[in-house]
């Protein structure tokens, strides 16, 4: 088992060499830092915790600032502990990036749904609402409250209440790209929780050893130098154009130059017989 904490970014699309279109949603993955080694002699089970994400020293408790400053950590906003996995590779203090995952691996991610306030049973439980007719007079109720002997509503009556903001796991997802230098994991599919909301990605439970075949994507990064290429090609024209122009007006006083002295011969070879 192995994990780590990221951030939800939102969703997006990539396209394969095969053709292929993959929704994949962008997960922000920071280096973690491991603050806490829990053995079994100290605390009876194995684990680590790790944290990610730096928060402001005065909005930190006094307890989470103690805790933190015994592996030298400054404060951090998200922590989370990770069982099941070996110990020894861990250090206090050492930090853990995406490259502990490879492309291709199945993992499971958990996250804080949606919020989605208040509802009524039908957007809540997938109910089915009365007829519309105006004299059914039941449109959008609740449905039976139970029979009249308990003389109370049975215990797990589907009612309307606080929907969303509930820890969800969704499991059996793929890493399609690891992109260690901007710190970004691109899962397939969807992954709970609005965007910039905390996650956790963890090692897939039912299918802990299964790795996918890598999928090659294709990126557009030639296309950008030719557009360089061609910022460049049009700044040459320009500085030829000018060179052009430039040349092109001397040539022209020059032209001028030498045609106004024989205009003014001309004039005086006129003028003489007018005299005489």
């Amino acid at each position: 088992m192995k994990g780590i904490l990221g951030k939800k970014i939102g969703m997006t699309q990539v396209f394969a060499k095969n053709g292929k279109l993959i929704p994949v949603t962008v997960v922000e993955v920071e280096p973690n830092v491991v603050t806490q080694i829990k053995t079994m002699e100290t605390d009876g089970y194995e684990a680590i915790q790790i944290a990610a994400f730096s928060a402001k020293e005065k909005n930190t408790t006094k307890a989470k600032m103690g805790h933190l400053k015994k592996a030298g950590v400054e404060p951090k906003r998200f922590l989370k502990e990770i069982r099941g996995v070996n110990i020894a590779d861990y250090t206090l203090g050492g930090k853990v990036d995406a490259s502990i995952f490879t492309e291709g691996e199945m993992v499971d991610v958990q996250g804080i749904s949606k919020g989605k306030g208040f509802q009524g049973v039908i957007k809540r439980y997938n109910q089915t609402r009365g007829p519309m007719g105006h004299g059914s007079q039941y449109h959008r109720g609740v449905g039976s409250m139970g029979t009249l002997l308990p003389m109370h509503v049975l215990k797990g009556k589907k009612l309307p209440g606080h929907m969303g903001h509930e820890l969800v796991t969704v499991q059996n997802l793929e890493i399609v790209k690891i992109d260690l230098e901007n710190n970004i994991v691109l899962i397939k599919g969807n992954v709970p929780g609005p965007k910039k909301s905390l996650i956790v990605i963890k090692t897939a439970v039912k299918n802990p050893d299964k790795v996918n075949e890598k999928t090659d994507l294709v990126f557009y990064e030639v296309e950008e130098e030719k557009e360089d290429e061609k910022v460049e090609v049009t700044e040459n024209t320009e500085e030829v154009v000018e060179e052009t122009k430039d040349e092109t007006s001397e040539e022209n006083v020059e032209e001028t130059k030498e045609e106004v002295p024989e205009a003014t011969e001309e004039k005086t070879e006129e003028s003489e017989p007018t005299q005489e």
